[in-house]
């Protein structure tokens, strides 16, 4: 049993969530570590003069965090070593919670619309080689060379045989790790990055280092020095806006890591969703770096969430590597939404979409700029969500929680961490996710929070 006990004296409303935040702070500390058993609900409540509710209550939260784990029979026991880790956004819509915190375009009766036309025009003119064979290469000549002039529109110009038409740009970043990275290796990435990264790289076998970064993402020193330091064999970057402190690396920036990956013969996987959504950034990495860059690009977060499709270029060295993981992980994308993003590259659908996003995003940004005066955040005009960092007595998992006490739900900056050092907390806020309305209640509530005391907003509960 562990002799750290929570001080009664620091309790304020409402108790359990007080309780749950001294023991978090307590973990975090590394007063608690590890394994050590707490006490049980009972003794706790005793201790504490609360009820024993009130304990279960805290315990629960903690559960909820990851940070602490019931064995029954046994006890309370910390557990800073997670089996599994959560993703930032709620699994599933809860409620009357306003839900800032999954990545999500902008949406509206348009998009319904032009799916529902899409699903009209495939019913009367689906290919048969679509509906009825197992062959990828059956299927795709058409669709990759209509990908090529998406591709173009993205910055790249690249020959069909070196695209694959994946299921959209998860199914993408998880081949390109497969193929340039074995079970054991080291991969670079920044040191805030994609958040399925860190938990796709453990389920791999992938090693990964988080890098320093600066304004415009990673800094190539650090790469660099990490090459010398370690045999890295890729690193993943996203240098346009997708990024969670949405950033954009400027083309010299992007010629120099290009250089550095060079210089030590790694591949580069280049996520790069938004694609033509963001009007004013340079060329791609893989513009600079064709013979060692796997480009991932997708139409989820640009078009209709629901159209999963996405393109995944690969240099000529890694093409046959590429296919066979395609093959083993997917076999190949949904022939139907490939029919649909090829039509809708073909016939302006796909453009016209984007564009009402960029409008659509303009507005969200004015209300984010708006309802967030007075606080530093990062952003750009044609992003889909705010990065705030925390000041102050603020806490990660503290802010998170007292923003759902209030109703929205927002993601917690360590989801997206790749590196063990030099960290500060903050928070991601997607701008898309709902309506303005709800957004600018939404903004407002993680406003009045930033802005106040953690502790005094504890006790106006």
């Amino acid at each position: 049993m562990t002799n750290w006990r929570p001080d009664p004296t620091q309790l304020s409303r409402p108790a359990y969530l007080s309780l749950a935040e001294q023991i978090a702070r307590a973990i975090q500390d590394g007063r608690l570590l590890h394994g050590a058993k707490l006490p049980t609900h009972r003794k706790m409540a005793e201790d504490l003069v609360i009820s024993v509710q009130t304990v279960s209550r805290a315990y629960d939260e903690l559960i909820r965090r990851g940070l602490i784990s019931g064995e029954i029979g046994r006890g309370t026991f910390v557990q800073t070593q997670r089996q599994e880790l959560e993703p930032p956004y709620l699994p599933e819509r809860l409620g009357e919670v306003i839900d800032l915190s999954i990545l999500k375009p902008v949406c509206d009766h348009i998009h319904l619309e032009r799916m529902r036309q899409a699903f009209e025009w495939l019913g009367e003119n689906l290919p048969s080689s679509s509906a009825l064979s197992f062959r990828p290469n059956v299927v795709f000549p058409r669709h990759r060379a209509v990908a090529t002039e998406w591709l173009s529109l993205c910055g790249l110009q690249v020959s069909p045989l070196n695209v694959n038409v994946t299921n959209g740009a998860t199914s993408g970043m998880t081949v390109a790790l497969m193929s340039v990275a074995p079970p054991g290796a080291i991969v670079a990435a920044e040191a805030v990055s994609h958040h399925t990264l860190v938990p796709l790289s453990t389920y791999l076998g992938i090693h990964l280092e988080g890098l320093a970064v600066d304004d415009e993402g990673m800094i190539p020193e650090a790469l660099d020095e990490a090459c010398r330091r370690s045999p890295i064999r890729a690193v993943f970057l996203q240098p346009s806006v997708i990024n969670p402190r949405a950033t954009l690396m400027s083309s010299g920036r992007r010629e120099a890591l290009a250089e550095v990956a060079a210089r030590h013969d790694i591949a580069i996987i280049e996520n790069d969703i938004l694609g033509p959504l963001v009007t004013d950034r340079p060329p791609p990495i893989a513009a600079y770096a064709p013979e060692r860059t796997l480009y991932v690009t997708s139409f989820t977060k640009i078009t209709v969430p629901g159209l999963r499709i996405g393109y995944l270029v690969a240099p000529d060295r890694y093409v046959a590597a590429v296919a066979n993981r395609h093959l083993v992980l997917n076999w190949m994308a949904t022939p139907a939404m490939a029919e649909i993003a090829t039509r809708w590259v073909s016939d302006g659908t796909a453009m016209e979409l984007v564009e009402w996003q960029r409008r659509a995003l303009l507005a969200r940004h004015e209300i984010a700029q708006t309802t967030l005066a007075g606080l530093r955040y990062y952003t750009h005009r044609q992003g889909l969500h705010v990065w705030l960092p925390l000041s102050g007595a603020h806490t990660e998992e503290g802010f998170v929680s007292q923003a759902r006490l209030h109703g929205v739900a927002i993601a917690p900056g360590t989801s997206f961490r790749t590196a063990g050092q030099g960290w500060a907390p903050a928070v991601r806020i997607s701008l898309g996710s709902t309506s303005e309305a709800d957004l600018r209640t939404g903004l407002g509530v993680v406003a009045s929070l930033a802005l106040g005391d953690p502790e005094a907003l504890l006790l106006a509960i």
